[in-house]
């Protein structure tokens, strides 16, 4: 296996650190796959019971001035990898103005992911700052384990109104509760419903519109003033929108009712599925 690349563009090595930054507040831990054409940040949480997963895409072409990598074998041409995203993420925030970024796959007695960054300097001489992430290979036969998440066909979906918005909502509905009922309909409406012993506390949200769906049958037979709902845990939302960065260019919330809630992310050239399942 072999994979070195190289950023010499400041606007994609911003835009690489600014991805790296959303990954380490979205998981702990994540799994790096690296084919010819893309990367891809995951995470599987749901396999371990319950979690949430996320599927990250970056197509390597707007990122990366070089791009070389060799995959197990020229039909499994991938690579998978498990770090931990902080620690790509604090390597990346040394790059701030940096000339050039390299990263590749490396061997120091562990595997590693080595990151170079070649700093600005006043004189000639530039200065080379290495960092060596510690990374475990997986295997072959656990690739099944992440691949793409499959979507069932939503009940409803709507656009999300602005992300700070939201968050700021959220964050003040945590304090009265753990438990939130997403509901949504496609007159392009959205609620947030939190319910308590003491307390009922909805907060609105309307003319947000709605794509088409997938499934042309299922947007025919539903009355569009029809409420969707799913319970989740508050928490495992308000990390999915802390962890955001920047306003995306598009924001859905899928709703598959009383099973998950499917947040669908672009972020420019970068894609961002995550997914949370309903609370039993």
């Amino acid at each position: 296996m072999k994979f070195r690349a190289k950023i010499v563009d400041a606007a994609c090595l911003n835009h690489f650190t600014r991805v790296s930054n959303m990954i380490a507040k979205l998981a702990k831990t994540c799994t790096l796959r690296i084919s010819p054409e893309k990367l891809n940040f995951i995470l599987c949480d749901r396999l371990v019971g319950g979690g949430v997963s996320m599927w990250c895409e970056l197509e390597q072409e707007n990122f990366f001035s070089e791009f070389q990598m060799e995959g197990v074998s020229a039909e499994n041409n991938a690579i998978y990898l498990e770090l931990t995203s902080e620690n790509l993420s604090r390597a990346l925030k040394t790059a701030q103005n940096a000339r050039t970024l390299k990263i590749k796959l490396t061997n120091k007695h562990f595997p590693c992911l080595t990151v170079s960054v070649e700093l600005l300097s006043m004189s000639t001489s530039s200065r080379i700052v290495t960092h060596d992430i510690p990374l475990k290979v997986i295997p072959r036969k656990l690739w099944k384990d992440f691949q793409q998440p499959s979507v069932p066909d939503a009940d409803v979906s709507i656009y999300l109104p602005v992300l700070k918005t939201l968050k700021s909502v959220v964050e003040k509905m945590k304090n009265i509760s753990n438990h939130l009922v997403i509901e949504a309909n496609l007159n392009g409406e959205l609620n947030l419903k939190i319910e308590t012993d003491l307390v009922c506390v909805t907060t609105h949200f309307k003319d947000l519109g709605n794509p088409p769906l997938a499934s042309d049958d299922a947007s025919r037979d539903r009355d569009p003033a029809e409420m969707a709902e799913v319970h989740v845990d508050i928490r495992k939302l308000l990390q999915f929108l802390a962890g955001q960065q920047v306003n995306p260019t598009r924001a859905l919330c899928n709703l598959v009712s009383s099973r998950m809630v499917h947040l669908d992310l672009l972020h420019e050239d970068v894609c961002l599925q995550y997914f949370i399942p309903a609370l039993s």
